[in-house]
């Protein structure tokens, strides 16, 4: 029994010594590929070298590009000398000038896509837009009819106001008249003014009016063209 326990232990220190020898060693064989690996790692990356025409027509080369060189086109060469880029240099005014065009073009293709979607999306057909475009022009006629009564309104009260101002100075003809009292001056310049503010905001319901019309036209028009209806 004593010499079985003593093999036993003498066994466990072999495999514990075997195994601390293997550990060890594939450690070591990771540091060595590590080790190897990382120059390859890095020499992958290759030099990038610039390659430019100044104004006389000489070709230069290298990996910086000098400022005063900065505004010249100029190409990515590899360590081969083979193209692997572009780089723009300095736009002309005209140049600049189109890019200016070619995106407000995008940008208006973009809009009318933008709104013929909205439009199939809201109309599905003809006689909608009408009605719709019916509705809101009624609108602007009753606070256009609503305005040109109150007009009517105020101008007769302005006529009442001047005929009553007309006896006092400084509209009457009669240099003893007495001075106009201030609350009818008063009361005849707010007339006035509400008078001219309703004038203007009669206008621009007309003005609106018209704009409505207009545009309502142009949906019609181009829902139209996108459902592929003719006028007959």
């Amino acid at each position: 029994m004593q010499r079985l326990s003593c093999n036993n232990e003498n066994q466990s220190h072999v495999r514990g010594g075997y195994w601390w020898h293997i550990d060890i060693m594939r450690k070591i064989i990771i540091g060595c590929l590590i080790a190897f690996s990382a120059p390859l790692v890095f020499g992958a990356q290759e030099t990038k070298v610039y390659r430019w025409v100044d104004a006389d027509g000489v070709v230069h080369y290298g990996d910086t590009v000098p400022a005063e060189y900065a505004e010249y086109p100029k190409e990515v060469l590899n360590d081969r000398a083979v193209t692997i880029g572009n780089l723009a240099g300095k736009k002309t005014d005209e140049e600049r000038e189109a890019e200016r065009i070619a995106a407000e073009r995008l940008l208006a293709q973009q809009l009318q896509q933008r709104a013929d979607r909205a439009l199939l999306a809201t109309y599905l057909s003809v006689e909608e837009i009408l009605l719709h475009r019916d509705r809101r022009v009624e609108l602007f006629q009753a606070q256009s009819r609503v305005t040109e009564l109150y007009l009517s309104n105020l101008t007769t009260r302005l006529v009442n106001l001047r005929n009553d101002a007309a006896k006092y100075r400084p509209y009457s003809d009669d240099s003893d008249a007495p001075m106009i009292p201030e609350e009818l001056a008063k009361d005849l310049r707010r007339t006035k003014e509400t008078i001219s503010r309703h004038e203007r905001n009669l206008k621009k319901f007309q003005t609106d009016e018209q704009q409505i019309i207009e545009r309502f036209d142009g949906d019609i028009s181009r829902f139209k063209i996108l459902k592929g209806l003719v006028d007959t």
